[in-house]
């Protein structure tokens, strides 16, 4: 979860549901409020860790956190240096992995379909919006951490890439590679915040809608697929805080499309060689 994180159009939501972790995550996130303080007080540390499913989420943040810093570098090098080969693994993953969640739903009647459709056509338009640049202030750094953290936890939906889109993506880079602790406090005062309250909207979706939720986060994922497209033409670019220039707006293009634009190899035989190895590994985990 932490290597997709990092990545602006992955989203580590899919990889939890990838995993099989997805509900489980949810329901423990739920469980850390107002009430894990009652039983902490009343009942003690072990009911309290226990009522929060401490173990798991120790587990789980420990290796998103030790991802973004080991593994979350080297998927950024890959994105660099080879990015046709790991969109093309990406896109993998999350093809076959809407295909494993909408499996989940039985029989496709119109509300699943409904709701389907309706999914996909959000990641769609959301994919589709051009980043902007911010200027943060305090307000805007612990909003777009409460906008972050909920989008990551939503399987389709990439929190990195919405960060992008509220011009946060590089500032809040910044502030964690020069440690600015007053930036980081506050934007992760939001995420905190994001994170309780959200997982409490999506808790109670899975207890009374099931199945229509599957379908609505199946939808997000299918049509995030538009993010992780592997061939890919910079239409303009930005300025980083590094004086480097990144890709700003893109539109996706075929193979021999991008050899034509770019001048470079769109090395179709691996990268569709790729897409079946993402395929592959979610139909084997799937199979668990």
């Amino acid at each position: 979860m932490g290597a997709a994180d990092a990545v602006p159009g992955v989203s580590g939501g899919t990889v939890a549901f990838i995993t099989g972790i997805y509900e489980e995550l949810i329901h423990s996130i739920r469980q850390c409020g107002p009430e894990a303080l009652k039983v902490l007080f009343t009942q003690g540390i072990k009911a309290c860790w226990q009522h929060i499913n401490g173990t798991f989420l120790l587990t789980l943040v420990s290796g998103i956190l030790i991802s973004l810093l080991t593994v979350a570098r080297v998927v950024l090098y890959l994105l660099d240096e080879y990015p046709v080969l790991l969109w093309s693994f990406f896109f993998g993953l999350i093809l076959a992995s809407t295909w494993s969640v909408m499996r989940h739903t039985g029989k496709v009647g119109f509300n699943v379909a409904a709701m389907f459709m309706l999914g996909a056509v959000i990641a769609l338009q959301i994919s589709a919006l051009t980043p902007s640049v911010a200027d943060p202030g305090y307000l805007m750094i612990f909003l777009s951490g409460m906008i972050a953290i909920c989008a990551m936890i939503l399987p389709g939906i990439s929190g990195s890439f919405i960060l992008l889109l509220l011009g946060m993506y590089a500032p809040v880079l910044l502030a964690l590679k020069s440690f600015e602790l007053g930036f980081i406090s506050i934007f992760v005062l939001g995420c905190i915040t994001g994170l309780l309250s959200f997982s409490r909207v999506l808790s109670w979706a899975f207890n009374h809608y099931r199945i229509l939720t599957l379908s609505l986060l199946g939808g997000f994922m299918f049509g995030s697929l538009n993010m992780v497209w592997p061939w890919k033409y910079t239409l303009s670019y930005n300025i980083n805080s590094r004086g480097e220039e990144v890709p700003l707006a893109q539109k996706n293009i075929l193979p021999d499309t991008y050899l034509a634009l770019t001048g470079q190899d769109p090395l179709t035989l691996f990268a569709v060689a790729l897409i079946v190895v993402g395929c592959t590994l979610v139909l084997v985990l799937d199979r668990r």
